[in-house]
């Protein structure tokens, strides 16, 4: 055999040996020079232990705000519904209110229409036909009147433009300057509200001018 192959052979024996000596001395070391439990690889073991953990705790959040959520939509929706609810309620109660008034009022006015009606038919003279309307005006005012409704005077007044609206002017010697000469269409006011304004004519009376 070549002088180098043996020598191969002498080295690897060699490294045998030195392994097998450190394997025993590592069975032989005492406990407590053993590396501690704490060390990196145990580190690493605990992150993973809490990474594995954390996705269930971010899963319980999520399920809890998603319920809160649900909850508030509810609440929302139905928060939105009784609010239609009450609208429409008092739509519809308002509604009723008018529809209530307007009949108390018409239904006063009805024999006023049959009145007329029944002057429509009468055959009588003239005369008799003027104070038959005569009647169902003054009927008519009667009923006005209960309903706080009243007539603005005008003729003779001093012109007032909160409840009279001038049409003109008109020369009049016999009528105060600025006062209401002559009355065009009746204006009315309920309970001191102005339903509507007076049409007039207004006076200018020169000769009070130039005095």
């Amino acid at each position: 055999m070549p002088i180098e192959e043996i020598e191969e052979l002498k080295t690897k024996e060699a490294k045998k040996a030195m392994e097998a000596e450190a394997i025993d001395t590592a069975s032989e070391r005492p406990a407590d020079e053993l590396p501690a439990p704490g060390g990196p690889l145990a580190a690493a073991a605990d992150a993973a232990a809490a990474a594995s953990e954390a996705p269930s705790v971010g899963t319980t959040e999520i399920e809890q705000l998603r319920a809160e959520r649900d909850q508030l939509l509810d609440r929302l929706a139905r928060t939105q519904a009784e609010f239609e609810n009450a609208r429409r309620r008092a739509e519809r109660e308002k509604a009723d209110f008018r529809d209530r008034a307007t009949a108390s009022v018409v239904e006063q006015f009805l024999p006023v229409l049959d009145h007329f009606e029944l002057a429509l038919k009468a055959t009588g003279s003239e005369a008799q036909l003027r104070e038959g309307v005569n009647l169902i005006v003054k009927q008519m005012v009667e009923i006005l009147e209960k309903m706080q409704v009243r007539a603005i005077p005008a003729s003779g007044e001093a012109f007032d433009p909160r409840v009279h609206e001038a049409l003109g002017t008109v020369e009049r010697d016999d009528v105060p300057d600025q006062h209401v000469a002559e009355e065009i269409r009746r204006g009315y006011t309920i309970r001191e509200r102005l339903l509507r304004p007076a049409l007039v004519r207004v006076a200018q009376n020169s000769r009070q001018v130039s005095e």
